[in-house]
């Protein structure tokens, strides 16, 4: 980045982290990796970045996206870096000890990080879209424009069932119910008549049973009537 930015001339939805805890020269580094980018080419830079600054980047840069589609109601996909900076922010002084009673300064450096969003141009885009046509790649709001068209048919699916064909399935359902039912009041009637029969035929049974007399028990009563003829 050379030279100074007038902050009023550059258009386009932005977003600045202010006293951030690293050097202004540390996060610079990382801004030129996704200066002039577009939205998803910035996004893998910061991803797979191993610098500490690539993590506040990141957030600055969401940061500005969100702005731009809530106030500026741009498309994310049509979106790209269109300049960032870092700016000096103040200097923390802390104190180390040092050997014979001395002591070393540190610094410790502060920045403020900006990053701003802009719309691409027309010829941009359709570069872009041929580009992503050609590989077989969708933009985001393809995929999100299927998606809705995929579920307003399957609600217009469910919508169109016969509600004719629900009904015979519910009637053929409660009928099956109702039989199974009566089949069920009929097992039990047939147990408890056939247990009504069974007590009645062992009443039957018992009704029937006679003390009859056995020969033996004759002749053992007319052995004693004659011993109590012989003893009288």
């Amino acid at each position: 980045m050379s030279g100074l930015i007038d902050l009023k001339t550059v258009a386009g939805a932005r977003s600045t982290h202010k006293f951030a805890r690293l050097s202004a020269s540390k996060v610079r580094v990382v801004l030129d990796l996704i200066r002039d980018e577009d939205l998803g080419r910035a996004r893998e830079e910061l991803q797979f970045c191993d610098r500490g600054a690539a993590t506040i980047i990141s957030k600055v840069l969401e940061s500005a996206v969100a702005n731009a589609e809530n106030n500026e109601h741009l498309s994310a996909d049509e979106l790209y870096v269109a300049e960032c900076w870092a700016d000096e922010g103040p200097t923390l002084k802390r104190w180390r000890p040092r050997a014979r009673g001395r002591a070393t300064r540190i610094n410790k450096q502060t920045c403020h990080v900006t990053v701003v969003v802009a719309q691409l141009s027309d010829d941009e885009l359709e570069t872009r879209a041929a580009r992503l046509e050609a590989s077989g790649r969708r933009t985001a709001d393809a995929d999100r424009a299927a998606r809705v068209a995929a579920s307003k048919a399957d609600d217009e699916g469910t919508e169109g069932n016969d509600p004719t064909t629900v009904d015979e399935e519910t009637t053929h359902t409660e009928d099956m119910t109702d039989h199974a039912a009566e089949e069920t009041t009929d097992d039990v009637t047939t147990i408890e008549q056939n247990e009504t029969s069974e007590d009645v035929a062992d009443d039957t049974d018992q009704d029937e049973v006679v003390d009859v007399e056995t020969p033996d028990d004759a002749e053992t009563a007319d052995e004693s009537t004659d011993e109590d003829e012989k003893e009288a």
